[in-house]
């Protein structure tokens, strides 16, 4: 994988027809691929990976990626199809998109699947990207591509299409060269130059040319004082449809405007200001900037999203810099600093808040719980807030959906009082997180015997446990009589007894190794069953549970106590039912409505 030719792979006699393109990196990394998008077109661009699952429609369409090449590190792509495309309009946008067009430079999957199943889907992937014009390749080791950009940064790069007239047969393909070669091959291809979109204000080139007015589409949220509905103004960087769903679902009105229009003027009325998401270098933005500075004298309530968030720093005082590779994908935990409390986030973006470079009047609000990066700052004297992350998702978790919330709040109360409040997340219900045990050694309940294939998630989440463990300098004993798993190899755990997960030879090796901590969340029902079996004797034993409690292993082994218990918190949770028969399988999918998933036992 270190070498420059770690893609460059045969390509099968299926696709002798097929055009195929050449993923050239600025440090001279050659990555061969067969395409899938527009033929015949060469595209340059900043090349980034997102560790997304699903959501390809969404993150192709989300304006902060404009002008790069998008790696997708999941290996299936395309499944699911892309939706009708339906043209936008005043107060009625696209429920399956987050802008009018694609904006990534090009796409590069490890598989694209032309066979797709969705109720919603009207075309295949690749359909959709030919008609807007996007180059794109699968066949790519996306795993060595990613490693490659993680271990270098993010690298300019160029998406390198046949010429016309050359077919794209296997012995072409392989006769692709080395670097040690020269470039000769390069007369086979539409040759662009290297080119960093971040050296361009793509903020101009994405942001909407005229304001737009958008209407409530909820209840609307009146004014305190006066009888209209509140107004809020968002300044479009590269704005997310979802974020304007969010605003006008919430019974706001909704002015967006320009990137560079003078939100400052006299006549311009507005409760609240928010900036969006958008593309590229924050720096490049100075006119937006220089107005945000003027807004941070006044008393209205600001809220930023991602490059709004990195424009409202800069605003007030604080420096931005590029990350080595910046953070894409749907399930990135940040820490909130009221509570100590940590969320799941959908994130998008190469460059960062300096924390250390805040004004004193300003401190930070989210932490990125994997690289300690800044995901959110708050103004301590006055109504300002933003974060890093994407509080209205798509794609990706609605965890954080109620900072909109929690800004309508502060307008709310800002008009009301004429206060300028500065914002709160501070939950006097709030449970304090779990305090962190010292433990020296931790035993592991594994699986138990498994058929071949099955329940490999077991297996994952053990093995994954015990490098954890080891990185702590915590000394690890598991106990799995399977030899055929990840999590019994050579060098992962100290210690493996190679013996049933059983109440009975569980005691025993406690009472043998005398561990002060235990994990029994990571071997399936066959663990949870023996923890809870035991949970009466871990005191006396000395052994403490670590992770997921045994009364709430309890409580959600019962499906239908699990049930209330979402209820009781106001959460919402599939209908299911038992069956013990096929006639009862099909009264059961029956009454819940179809489409219904089958699980057994």
């Amino acid at each position: 994988m270190d070498g420059v030719n770690s893609g460059l792979k045969p390509i099968p006699m299926a696709f002798d027809a097929v055009s195929d393109t050449v993923l050239e990196l600025i440090d001279g990394t050659l990555y061969h691929g067969i395409s899938f998008g527009a033929v015949g077109k060469s595209v340059a661009g900043e090349c980034v990976f997102q560790t997304g699952m699903v959501g390809y429609t969404e993150a192709l369409t989300d304006p902060s990626y404009e002008g790069q090449i998008l790696v997708l590190t999941y290996p299936l792509v395309g499944n699911y199809g892309v939706p009708e495309r339906v043209k936008a309009e005043l107060n009625k946008i696209p429920d399956d998109f987050e802008s009018s067009r694609i904006h990534v430079a090009g796409l590069i999957v490890g598989y694209h699947s032309e066979e797709f199943s969705h109720f919603l889907a009207a075309s295949s992937l690749g359909a959709w990207l030919k008609e807007n014009g996007v180059p794109a390749i699968q066949g790519v080791d996306t795993r060595a591509l990613t490693k490659r950009i993680r271990e270098k940064g993010s690298l300019s790069g160029r998406l390198l299409a046949k010429r016309a007239g050359l077919s794209a047969s296997p012995t072409a393909i392989q006769r692709v060269p080395l670097p040690s070669q020269g470039d000769d091959w390069k007369e086979e291809y539409n040759i662009v130059p290297f080119h960093d979109p971040n050296q361009d204000n793509l903020v101009a080139k994405v942001s909407t040319k005229e304001a737009q007015l958008f209407k409530p589409t909820g209840t609307a949220r009146t004014h305190p004082t006066s009888n209209r509905p509140i107004r809020i103004l968002a300044i479009d960087v590269g704005m997310k449809y979802n974020q304007i769903r969010c605003f006008t679902k919430r019974g706001v009105e909704l002015k967006v405007v320009p990137w560079d229009y003078d939100f400052l003027a006299p006549s311009e009325e507005y409760d609240g200001l928010f900036i969006s998401n958008g593309p590229g270098d924050p720096t490049m933005v100075k006119t937006t900037i220089t107005r945000l500075r003027e807004a941070l004298q006044r008393n209205t309530p600001i809220f930023g999203i991602c490059l709004g968030h990195q424009l409202l720093a800069l605003a007030a005082g604080a420096r931005t810099s590029k990350m080595k590779y910046g953070n894409r994908g749907h399930n990135i935990p940040c820490t909130e600093s009221f509570n100590d409390r940590c969320y799941i986030t959908s994130q998008n973006h190469g460059y960062q808040v300096e924390v250390d470079s805040l004004p004193p009047n300003w401190q930070e609000l989210f932490k990125n719980a994997n690289d300690g990066s800044n995901e959110g700052i708050y103004c301590l004297d006055k109504p300002f807030f933003s974060v890093q992350f994407h509080p209205e998702s798509t794609p990706g978790p609605r965890d954080t959906e109620f900072l909109f919330d929690v800004f309508l709040k502060n307008v709310e109360d800002t008009i009301k009082t004429g206060l300028p409040l500065p914002i709160s997340l501070k939950n006097e219900h709030s449970v304090s997180g779990s305090t962190r045990v010292k433990v020296s050694k931790v035993l592991v309940l594994g699986s138990g015997g498994l058929s071949i294939g099955q329940a490999g998630e077991f297996d994952y989440s053990g093995s994954q446990a015990l490098k954890a463990l080891k990185e702590e300098g915590i000394y690890t004993i598991l106990v799995n009589p399977n030899i055929a798993t990840i999590a019994t190899s050579k060098g992962l755990a100290d210690k493996v007894y190679f013996l049933p997960v059983t109440p009975e030879f569980v005691r025993k090796i406690i009472k043998y190794e005398k561990p002060d901590g235990i994990y029994v969340t990571f071997g399936g029902q066959t663990a949870l069953n023996v923890g809870i079996k035991l949970r009466d004797e871990f005191d006396a034993l000395g052994v403490k549970v670590l992770g997921t409690p045994i009364a709430t292993l309890i409580e959600t082994e019962d499906r239908q106590r699990f049930a209330d218990a979402m209820l009781q918190i106001g959460e919402k949770c599939a209908e299911s039912a038992t069956a013990t028969t096929a006639d009862d399988a099909v009264i059961a999918a029956n009454k819940i409505g179809f489409p219904v998933i089958v699980r057994a036992a």
